[in-house]
C-alpha cells in the first residue's frame, strides 16, 4: 500500500469523543440536543457511568463541527479513532470478526455498536490495542473497515 493511500485511510479512519460529564439527570439529554440543534448527528454511543461521572463515548456524522461546538461551549471531552467494521450478514458475523482479531493477537480494549446502520448493515466499533493490525487482518478476511465518509452525510 503506498504511503498516501496509508495516509488517506489514517485522516478518514472514524473519530470518537469521549465527554466527561456529571452524573446528574438530564446531561445526557442537554448533550444529544446540544449537537442536533447543530444538526450533527450521534450514529454511535456508549456510556460508562460511576456515582459522580460519566464518560459518554460516541461518534458522529460531522467530527469537525462536533469539536467546534464541545470547544464553543466548554464541553470537556477528548478524541481518538476507532476501527469500525461492517457486519456483512448480521450479528452472527461478530464472531468471525473476534476469531480475526485474535488470530492477529490484537487486543480489543472496548467496543459497542452503531446506532445507525450504515449501507444497512450492522456496524461494530472497536478500540484496539494496534488498529493497523486490526485493519489489515479484517480486511484479510474480507470485512470492509467504515471510514468517516462512510458515515457522514
Amino acid at each position: 500500500m503506498s504511503t498516501e493511500t496509508e495516509n488517506d485511510l489514517r485522516e478518514s479512519r472514524i473519530k470518537q469523543f469521549s465527554v466527561f460529564m456529571e452524573n446528574k439527570a438530564g446531561r445526557l439529554l442537554d448533550l444529544v440536543k446540544l449537537l442536533g440543534d447543530n444538526h450533527v448527528h450521534i450514529v454511535a454511543l456508549t456510556i460508562l457511568d460511576s456515582v459522580d461521572a460519566s464518560i459518554v463515548r460516541l461518534v458522529v456524522d460531522d467530527p469537525d463541527r462536533a469539536r467546534s461546538i464541545f470547544l464553543e461551549h466548554t464541553v470537556s471531552f477528548t478524541e481518538s479513532t476507532l476501527v469500525v467494521v461492517e457486519l456483512p450478514s448480521s450479528a452472527e458475523d461478530l464472531g468471525s470478526v473476534l476469531s480475526a482479531l485474535l488470530q492477529a493477537e490484537c487486543n480489543i480494549f472496548f467496543s459497542y455498536s452503531f446506532l445507525t446502520r450504515p449501507r444497512g448493515k450492522a456496524a461494530l466499533a472497536v478500540h484496539v490495542d494496534d488498529e493497523d493490525v486490526a485493519i489489515g487482518v479484517l480486511t484479510q478476511n474480507h470485512f470492509k473497515i467504515l471510514t468517516q465518509r462512510d458515515i457522514s452525510r
